[in-house]
């Protein structure tokens, strides 16, 4: 018995639905049509040309619209629709399918020889003859299988039970590219923005004809490397089914007078010829550089670029044929090319931030075993500033980690190879993707990232209450920073860490970064200044555009005063550091405002800082970092005797008591210095030290009361003579 057919409007399938076979329609109308979550049913397209089963499923409440079903590309391709046109849904009897025969299109390089395949990522999926086919693992490398044969006929169900026979190998066709808007993550925007530029205009050129005006002719794609704009470019053009035509700047220079105008021309030819088509020029900023930037002896760049802007704006129409550009240097292009009617939208891809690399994950791990215990939402939340390439590098990592972790036990005892059952029990840990993190850098900052330090706030003795304060104005904003956007609060900008040499103002700004999860980006005074004019200026200024791209971000600057003094106290007549602080304050507090991005500096000399950044707005929250108190003290001499050999008669009290009047650093030095004494001694004593070979065999070794003392008396002498050395 089969259901009243009903007719519905295709919508874009989710990320994580595609490869699937699923189509989602409101939960409404599957209780009105009589099907239960997970049923078999057959799609077929408005005008019949193709049919293809799949299993039905509720629209998410953020997706229904009355009359939507969602289904993915690799659907669509088999129905041959598009995205907005209609399909008809019925139901459908299914049974088991106890062999399928397939065939196999690759991507350039020959499918190994196989006679049968692991039904491997494919149980439930229903299927039936001339089907296409692409698994998780093969739709982002554009591979896949046509369904030649099923036993029994019909619509059938692949289980763990089903034989799948490889058949012939199928050349690629269209159907193979794999590019779906399913493969980009985190750019929901831009997608919807660039689908109105260039997917409207190819596909219903008589809308714009009805409001009688022309249709965008351009796009420029902006942004930091890896964030995906070839990727954009390659999956519009797959999905409007356009003739893409992709240009680089060398194949169009020529040695030969008026070679590369012609060969530009050319590319434009071909396209008005087999339009709608869409010329893909990647690198643009290395094809039309601005002319004003030329020299004499670049006539040639020159030409090309007055082509390009003929070409692109000329006399004669271009019809049906969209120029798609992208560069991550956008104001190195030619200033002609950036006003409309060439490049009619500008968009910006950005780095993506948490919820997109959240996006970009699930993308990338669809085809992966996952274990139970990995959480994408925890991976998002400790990737910051990692573009899709950079996710996509993380997600290899993460796999070749578990590869060779269980290596050794997927070949049987025989050595006879790898079995299918041993693959199918590699599973992809949480641990994996954390061994991982030290793997990949991030690309939108890697010429200025800084490994985050290993320093926690339990490295950091007593200060409790400076502790407190940096919780709430570096970690809160980014822990809980809905709360923040719904008091309309504003944390602060700047941080400046004062207090006399040795108190653990560096050791906190490590454990500030570390606690917060954020980018840390360390500012050195050496790498900034450089020997020409505006070299200085100019590097401020790219520090703190890659902060704010990447954020977020934590910005440290210690010693600063020797970075930003007082302007004019240097008297080098150059001028440069006081160009620097302008900078400095520009970027901090000028008309681009600074989100994301927290400054925190450190220093011993507050008074030799320009007042200019002491000021609200800049640096505005002032906190000292006094000597410890006895409390404090005893804290800092457990942390770093916490794994030391102690003899029974050390007091922390009395060690605490004795070191009145110093520094944390002042009591690391005495942890250290009294075992070295220890080793010393304990070497001098013993006849034959090679007769150890395990740590477990030193258990004589104990650090006593009499080591710290003496290492107490010779930190004080030593301070007395170094002040004895100053008066003199």
């Amino acid at each position: 018995m089969t259901s009243p057919v009903t007719t519905f409007c295709v919508h874009e399938a989710l990320a994580k639905d595609a490869g699937r076979s699923i189509a989602r329609i409101e939960p409404g109308k599957l209780k009105e049509l009589g099907l239960e979550l997970g049923e078999v049913v057959l799609l077929e397209d408005d005008q019949g040309r193709g049919a293809v089963p799949v299993r039905i499923m509720p629209l998410y409440p953020n997706d229904r619209e009355p009359g939507a079903i969602q289904i993915d590309p690799i659907l669509r391709d088999t129905l041959k629709v598009m995205l907005g046109e209609a399909v008809r849904l019925h139901a459908v009897t299914s049974q088991s399918a106890r062999k399928i025969t397939v065939r196999r299109f690759p991507t350039g390089e020959q499918a190994r020889t196989k006679t049968s395949l692991p039904p491997l990522f494919l149980e439930g999926i229903p299927v039936c003859s001339g089907q296409v086919l692409r698994p998780h693992q093969d739709r982002l490398r554009g591979s896949g299988y046509s369904i030649v044969s099923t036993i029994p006929s019909g619509v059938v169900v692949i289980t763990t039970d089903t034989i799948i026979q490889l058949d012939q190998v199928e050349k690629t066709g269209n159907q193979a590219s794999g590019l779906s808007y399913q493969n980009i993550g985190g750019l929901g925007n831009q997608l919807h923005r660039i689908k109105e530029m260039i997917e409207l205009p190819l596909l219903y050129p008589e809308i714009f004809q009805r409001l009688g005006i022309d249709p965008p002719k351009g796009v420029l794609l902006h942004g930091p490397p890896g964030t995906g704009k070839t990727l954009i470019a390659r999956t519009v053009a797959n999905e409007t089914n356009a003739h893409f035509i992709s240009v680089s700047g060398p194949e169009i220079m020529g040695k030969f007078y008026g070679e590369s105008e012609g060969r530009l021309r050319k590319i434009f030819e071909e396209a008005q010829r087999h339009a709608p088509a869409i010329i893909f020029m990647d690198e643009i900023d290395a094809i039309a550089p601005r002319r004003e930037d030329m020299g004499g002896e670049k006539q040639v760049e020159r030409r090309v670029v007055a082509q390009l802007l003929a070409l692109m704006d000329g006399l004669n129409s271009r019809g049906q044929v969209i120029v798609i550009a992208a560069t991550n240097l956008p104001d190195s292009l030619d200033n002609a090319l950036r006003r409309p009617g060439r490049f009619d939208r500008e968009i910006v891809i950005p780095v993506p931030d948490k919820y997109g690399r959240h996006e970009i994950l699930q993308v990338h791990t669809r085809g992966m075993p996952l274990a139970d215990d990995v959480d994408l939402s925890r991976l998002a939340d400790i990737t910051h500033g990692f573009v899709g390439a950079d996710l996509e590098a993380f997600c290899r990592e993460a796999a070749m980690s578990a590869l060779r972790t269980a290596l050794p036990q997927l070949q049987d005892d025989t050595m006879s190879g790898i079995t299918p059952e041993a693959i199918a029990n590699l599973y992809i840990s949480m641990a994996d993707f954390m061994k991982a993190t030290k793997d990949v850098e991030p690309s939108a900052i890697r010429d200025v990232f800084v490994e985050i330090p290993d320093v926690t706030w339990k490295n950091v003795g007593g200060l409790f209450e400076i502790k407190h304060q940096l919780r709430e104005a570096v970690e809160w904003p980014l822990k809980y920073s809905s709360i923040f956007e719904a008091a309309a609060a504003k944390p602060p900008k700047g941080i400046l860490l004062f207090g006399r040499p040795g108190t653990g103002k560096t050791l906190i700004a490590k454990a500030v970064a570390n606690e917060s999860g954020a980018n840390f980006i360390a500012i050195k005074g050496s790498k900034l200044m450089g020997q020409y004019i505006g070299e200085a200026e100019k590097g401020v200024s790219e520090v703190f555009r890659k902060a704010r791209q990447a954020e977020p971000t934590i910005l440290f600057i210690d010693e600063i005063e020797s970075l930003l003094p007082k302007r004019g106290s240097r008297g080098d007549g150059s001028g440069v550091t006081d160009r620097v602080i302008s900078q400095f304050l520009v970027e901090m507090d000028g008309i681009e405002e600074m989100h994301g991005v927290t400054v925190l500096a450190a220093t011993n000399r507050i008074n030799m800082i320009d007042e200019a950044l002491l000021r609200s707005g800049r640096f505005e929250l002032h906190i000292e970092i006094p000597y410890p108190d006895q409390a404090s003290r005893e804290d800092i001499f457990r942390i770093h005797t916490a794994k030391k050999p102690l003899a029974p008669n050390v007091d922390m009290d009395e060690l605490a008591l004795l070191t009145d009047g110093m520094s944390g650093a002042d009591i690391e030095f005495i942890c250290r210095k009294a075992t070295a004494l220890m080793i010393r001694d304990y070497i001098t004593q013993q006849d034959n030290l090679y007769d150890f070979t395990q740590v477990s065999e030193f258990e004589s070794l104990s650090i006593g009361r009499e080591y710290f003392i003496t290492a107490l008396e010779g930190l004080k002498a030593m301070k007395l003579n170094d002040n004895t050395y100053l008066e003199s």
